[in-house]
């Protein structure tokens, strides 16, 4: 019984003095890879449109500040809506009163003069 119980306990030691054996590592099945999205088309957003309004006034008012017109230059606003246009403002005479409406009568794209100017002595 001695023997046995030698034996036994020459084993445990052996068993114990080494190290384990490293785990083995476990092969992980390998997630499919989703294939690449196709590239999404650029949405570019439209370019505002020019409003056609704005440009008539923008005529009317290089029209009525041209050196030929005789008017004052920076006394005259001009708006414009479905080709009718507005001027406002101050003039100091009747003649540069009608003469600023004749001028603006003849841009192209005008279709009618709402003269709001006023006469204002010494303007």
């Amino acid at each position: 019984m001695k023997l046995i119980l030698a034996l036994g306990l020459a084993l445990a030691v052996i068993a114990c003095s080494e190290p384990p054996p490293p785990p083995k590592p476990v092969a992980k099945a390998a997630a499919p890879t989703p294939p690449p999205a196709p590239p999404k088309p650029e949405i570019k957003p439209e370019p505002p449109k020019p409003d056609p309004n704005k440009e008539l006034a923008a005529k009317v008012k290089q029209a009525l500040e041209a050196p030929e017109t005789k008017l004052p230059s920076g006394a005259i606003d001009v708006t414009a809506a479905d080709g009718r246009v507005s001027l406002w403002g101050a003039v100091a005479t009747a003649t540069q009163r009608s003469r600023a409406a004749q001028v603006a009568s003849k841009v192209e794209g005008v279709k009618g003069v709402d003269n709001q100017l006023k006469v204002v002595r010494g303007s």
